[in-house]
């Protein structure tokens, strides 16, 4: 009997070790949403999303925050007008408007509504009258199963982790509809990596005849011909495609 007990409170006193320790993503610690881990805080990261207010954050060319976006559960949520494109009056692209980012990496964690299309700008920078798009690199953020877009383009280029319309995201990981997905995007001298889900999904390189060559074969000189000159250091943004999408954990080191 006292054996018997011995071996049930061993066990107890086991499960309650393994439901206290840090969760893990692979072999690496996970920090709690909206939060640094030890290592990043060592590595200067900075939250530029802390899970509760909109600090930092307002309308692309506007100076406050627009009312169809909410700060919902721990994240950015933007509440989808139906309005694909054009968003809604109250609604629009958001940016992170405290400073202009150059070398960096940056991780962020997007979940997007069923049929719906959203995306992650940077290197953006903020024209009278233009659209965010005109001048700014996109990680593209979609239902694959469900929206258009994942039929268009070419090869993939307008599917979930991809450069929009230029550059498809290969191996294609995104999880559906609903669910949460790491992206990162690390920028440095011109050198851009996307991942998604912890996996390198493209690469590509700014300013070179390459990268001229991809832009000028695109849908983007016809809008702005001066589309291929992205420029050294600009803003984040996340787009409002008219659906329902949620941002969090969204951090920032400088390189």
């Amino acid at each position: 009997m006292k054996s018997t007990l011995l071996l049930l409170f061993v066990s107890v006193l086991f499960a309650l070790n393994c439901n206290a320790a840090p969760k893990k993503e692979g072999n690496k610690e996970k920090p709690a949403i909206n939060t640094l881990s030890e290592k990043e805080v060592k590595g200067g990261w900075i939250l530029l999303f802390d899970g509760k207010t909109s600090d930092g954050w307002r309308g692309y060319n506007k100076t406050g925050f627009p009312a169809d976006w909410n700060i919902e559960d721990g994240a950015i949520h933007l509440k989808g007008s139906g309005n694909g494109e054009a968003g809604s009056v109250n609604g629009g692209d958001l940016v992170y408007g405290k400073q202009k980012f150059a070398n960096f990496h940056l991780k962020i964690e997007w979940k997007i509504s069923e049929g719906g299309n959203s995306g992650i700008f940077y290197l953006a920078q903020e024209i009278p009258g233009k659209e965010i798009w005109r001048t700014a690199p996109e990680f593209q953020v979609l239902d694959n199963d469900r929206h258009p877009d994942a039929m268009l383009g070419v090869d993939g280029n307008r599917q979930a982790g991809s450069l929009y319309d230029l550059i498809p995201a290969k191996p294609q990981n995104t999880k559906p509809a609903g669910e949460w997905n790491s992206a990162e995007i690390l920028s440095y001298q011109g050198t851009v990596i996307h991942f998604q889900n912890g996996q390198k999904i493209l690469e590509y390189h700014l300013w070179t005849p390459e990268w001229n060559e991809l832009v000028k074969n695109s849908k983007f000189p016809s809008y702005n011909p001066d589309w291929a000159k992205v420029a050294k250091e600009g803003v984040i943004g996340l787009q409002d495609h008219g659906n329902d999408v949620w941002y969090r954990s969204i951090k920032i080191q400088i390189k």
